[in-house]
Parts: C-alpha cells; structure tokens; sequence
C-alpha cells in the first residue's frame, strides 16, 4: 500500500494513486495508514480508518501531526487505549491547541482516542461486537512491526492495524496516557521499563515511578521492545477531566520536548522528585462489603498500618486491612463497594533483592496479564 501524502493544505490524492480512501469526515480526510514523513509543515487533522465494524461501517480514530520546519524526534503521544481514561485525551487537545508549529523541531504524532468502540460505551475493553464482550487492547499490541492485522478476531486485528499502520513507523520515542479503571485512582503515576525510558519518567515529574519488566502487548512495551523509548502515565481517575492532573501531565510532556530538544526552553522540574518503587502491593479484600479506606494517596506507610475497614450492610466492621509492609500509596478504590479479592489499596516500594535496578530493567521474560 503506497504512503499517503497528505496535508490541509494539500488536496487529497484520488484513491487509485494511493490505494487510500478519497472519504472526508467534518472536513478531514481519513486515512488508512499514516507516512507522518510525508505531511507537510503545520498542524494536520485525520481520521484513520482502522477496520470494519459489525454492521459494515468504519471505525475511525483521530490523529494529529503537528510537524515544525526544522528536523527532529517523532513523539508519538497516545491516549484511550482503555474507552473509560479520558485525562490523556484532555492533555493531547490542550497541548496541540498550544503549540506554535514554528518553534517545534521534529514531529509530535497525537492519537486523542486509539479505542474507537470503548469511548463509544464507556468501557475499558474493545466492545466491538454486539454481545458487549471485549478484550484488553493494551495487551494485543504486536511486537513485529510486520504485523498488519489481517488474521485473527476483531480486538486483535484492530490492535495489530493500530501497531503497524500508526504507531511503530512513526516514533522516535513515546508517551501511552492513562488513568486507572472505573472504579478506582492512581496518582499521577509512570511506568518504566528500560534506562532510556527511565529519561522519560524524569522529565515526567509524576509521584511514583514503576520500574519493571514490562508486559506482553502493551503500547509501552512493545516500541521498548522495538528500540523505541517509551512508558505509560497514569493520571488519576477515570471518566473525567480532572484539571489538575491535565494540567500537571502538560507540564511534563512539555519537558519531555525541551529536553529532546523538539521545543525551545528549559524543563520545569519544580513537581517534587517522583519516589521510585520496583514492587507493587495490592491489598485485596478477603470479604464482599463496604470498604472505608483510612489513607489517601501518595502516604506513606509502616507494615501494620490500617489501610481500610470493610463494612456490612449495618456498619459493622468484617475485615480489617493493614499495610503488609513498608511502603508508598498509589492507588486505590474509589467505588466502596467491595467483593472478595477487590483491590482496595495499591502500594508501591524498593526491594534491593529484585532485578530492576532505579535507572531500569534488564531483559527479562515478559509477564502474561490478561
């Protein structure tokens, strides 16, 4: 399939030249893979158009290039990966709308919403049949580049297609947005697998910083794995536009361009020194009920500490959870009803006995999370 070459200000090629679909969508051309090489200087809004749905139809995510006049990295900056994170997707608008295409060097690639299906419903899986069944996107991302989506069920093609015709031809380096699942909270919270990316999660600035191995199937780990630098933020709670926590992740993508040079300027590393942990704890409920959580996020812990209480109907007090050891809070429930083996509180620590040293990880088998 030949590259498309494409701008606002250019007209769009017929489809035979480029085997490409001629279609706009409120103005913007859609697109079946992106060649950001090929866009001209300025700001350019397309609609790729990944696969088929279930009655015929497309779907369609948003991708923003914003391309300076002077040579530079390629940051690809993604988010809604999972349809119910939505703080990632606030971030990506403010910063595109913000940026001077002249003072940029290099190319910013933003995808405002890589989960078509699940920001339709709301949910955090690919729900892209009619049974309301889905799967877990960011645990379908191929590792080769080769990869092109055309075999398998409709989770696992829509990945592959998003891998091979967006992301990994198109980055030098690269931020995967989050925010914890519905009902629950992170803070603001970076993933990090290897030393290079371990760069990244500085200029970040968030409040914890995870180093660990890595997962297979996840945007982050898979253009890790591809010699492509890259992590995932957490930010905060999901379904909503927390402003704070926006406004703290533009702050930190914004240093990530100042120091790769693609802006001009100095990083602003004035948000505390993010702790680093490489073990993460969470504290599950033995019992179904209501759950009172005691500490708040970021606080840290002694082993023993009361964490939550567990509740009946009446009030009464059935399960009491303490810290399990000496450690940081980052994360926990947000919806107080409980069932058994629900994480209530997340925490993160050091163990000097684990692999993962604080600059990063070495190569290791990569973990199975379904």
């Amino acid at each position: 399939m030949a590259a498309l070459l494409l701008g606002i200000a250019q007209p769009f090629p017929s489809a035979s030249a480029q085997s490409q679909t001629a279609d706009r969508i409120d103005g913007s051309p859609v697109i079946e893979r992106l060649d950001s090489a090929s866009l001209p200087v300025g700001k350019t809004r397309l609609w790729l158009r990944v696969d088929d749905n279930d009655v015929g139809q497309g779907y369609y995510v948003p991708v923003i290039v914003v391309k300076g006049p002077r040579p530079g990295p390629r940051l690809l900056l993604t988010a809604g990966i999972h349809g119910d994170e939505l703080n990632g997707i606030g971030v990506i608008q403010r910063l595109v709308e913000s940026l001077d295409p002249a003072t940029l060097s290099g190319t910013l690639i933003a995808v405002p919403g890589l989960n078509a299906p699940g920001l339709r419903n709301s949910t955090r899986a690919f729900t892209g049949g009619h049974t309301g069944a889905g799967d877990n996107l960011n645990r379908l991302i191929p590792q080769d580049r080769k990869d092109h989506g055309d075999e398998g069920g409709g989770a696992k093609r829509f990945a592959a297609r998003l891998w091979s015709r967006l992301m990994v031809d198109n980055a030098d380096l690269g931020i995967d947005l989050h925010t914890q699942s519905r009902g629950g909270t992170y803070p603001a919270y970076v993933f990090v697998n290897t030393p290079a990316a371990k760069r990244l999660a500085d200029m970040l600035r968030p409040d914890s910083v995870y180093i660990q191995a890595g997962l297979d199937g996840a945007v982050e780990d898979m253009l890790n794995a591809n010699g492509i630098p890259a992590v995932t933020y957490e930010l905060g709670a999901p379904e909503v536009f927390d402003e704070a926590m926006i406004a703290r992740a533009l702050r930190g993508v914004r240093n990530v361009m100042i120091d790769r040079k693609m802006l001009p300027g100095t990083p602003d590393l004035s948000d505390p020194e993010p702790f680093l942990g490489n073990l993460v704890t969470n504290v599950d409920s033995p019992r179904g009920g209501w759950a009172h959580v005691r500490v708040t996020m970021n606080q840290f812990v002694k082993k023993g500490d009361v964490l939550a209480v567990v509740t009946d109907p009446f009030g009464r007090t059935i399960a009491t959870l303490t810290a399990p050891l000496d450690a940081r809070v980052a994360g926990m429930g947000t919806d107080p009803r409980t069932q058994p083996g629900d994480m209530v509180v997340r925490l993160i620590s050091w163990d000097a006995s684990l692999p993962c040293l604080r600059t990063g990880c070495p190569p290791l088998p990569r973990k199975k999370d379904n």
